[in-house]
């Protein structure tokens, strides 16, 4: 078996492929802005129903179902698609500003890394533990921020959206599909029947309705929720499931950092969000404790093409 370093590796990865993992990152950073101006036009748990409903319908008559034990592919869509964008889009719904939402939902590597380790006995490494605390530190620095704010229920329940990610992750892993778009585009085969259950028993009958009238923010919202299907989700995860494909996690995975770094700064410049000095540097250090993780490999030799994605990278569809 021949080895290869991931400072190699890194090397190896063309400037052209660089750009498109740089291009993912900033779909799904400004995924946020467009889930925000749907928000503005459809309910919370509608808009997650529509969101993969629309995903759904051609997946089941033109995607072959891949062959995953259904437990994975149910904890998938469950945990990624379900629980991860109820709370998110519901967190959003209440007050969470969009730029923090894009950094909070980063909880879900810590996540994923304590539930791995707690339910499967997965090791970790020191390594990822001091990046762990750090990012952990940086996330409470980040509530204690928002709690001065009044809006610490909106951090927990986009908190509780990176927990739903990590449970998506985990079954993701485990699921080990020979096609991960496959997998995704079957994800979102179970989102719509229980959000659109929970969207009427919650929302009511009338707010769905008054949803689909016409009015002011409704072509923002159409625009908003067709780049969050097609660009964020078919586009983004598309392209990041090819380079994953060509390229080990460890040189891939890091780039996604740079999707709060986007969101922040879109929901900056485009919706006159201010970031303060304690946000600033509870991002800063969510942002370095997840990257010091990522990169826990860096200095070890990685068997050619026996690196897959880890848990907490695997697919980073869910902005």
């Amino acid at each position: 078996m021949s080895y290869r370093t991931a400072a190699a590796q890194t090397q190896a990865m063309p400037i052209s492929h660089r750009l498109l993992a740089v291009s993912v990152a900033a779909m799904w950073g400004l995924n946020f802005i467009a889930i925000d101006a749907s928000l503005g036009q459809f309910p919370p748990f509608l808009l997650v129903a529509l969101r993969f409903a629309i995903i759904a319908v051609p997946t089941l008559l033109l995607v072959p179902r891949p062959r995953v034990p259904v437990r994975w592919l149910l904890g998938y869509g469950i945990g990624f698609g379900t629980l991860q964008f109820l709370f998110l889009y519901w967190g959003m719904a209440v007050g969470m500003p969009t730029g923090l939402a894009s950094l909070v939902l980063q909880s879900s590597a810590p996540f994923t890394v304590l539930l791995g380790a707690v339910a499967f006995r997965d090791r970790v490494p020191a390594r990822q533990l001091v990046g762990l605390g750090v990012a952990t530190l940086g996330l409470a620095v980040v509530g204690w921020s928002q709690a001065q704010a009044a809006a610490f229920a909106p951090f927990l329940l986009v908190l509780a959206g990176g927990f739903g990610w990590a449970i998506g992750n985990v079954s993701n892993a485990r699921a080990r599909a020979a096609n991960p778009l496959h997998l995704t585009l079957w994800m979102s085969v179970v989102p719509p029947v229980p959000m659109f259950a929970l969207s009427l028993a919650v929302e009511g009958p009338d707010a769905i309705a008054a949803a689909f009238v016409p009015g002011p923010h409704m072509v923002s919202a159409l625009v908003g929720l067709a780049y969050t299907v097609l660009i964020g989700t078919l586009v983004g995860s598309g392209i990041w499931t090819w380079l994953m494909a060509r390229h080990p996690a460890g040189v891939v995975a890091p780039f996604s950092m740079l999707v709060p770094v986007v969101g922040l700064s879109a929901s900056a410049v485009l919706l006159g969000e201010d970031i303060e000095a304690a946000t600033a540097l509870g991002a800063a250090l969510v942002i370095g404790g997840v990257l010091w993780g990522a990169l826990r490999k860096a200095n070890a030799p990685t068997p050619v093409g026996a690196e897959g994605p880890p848990a907490s990278t695997r697919e980073r569809v869910g902005s």
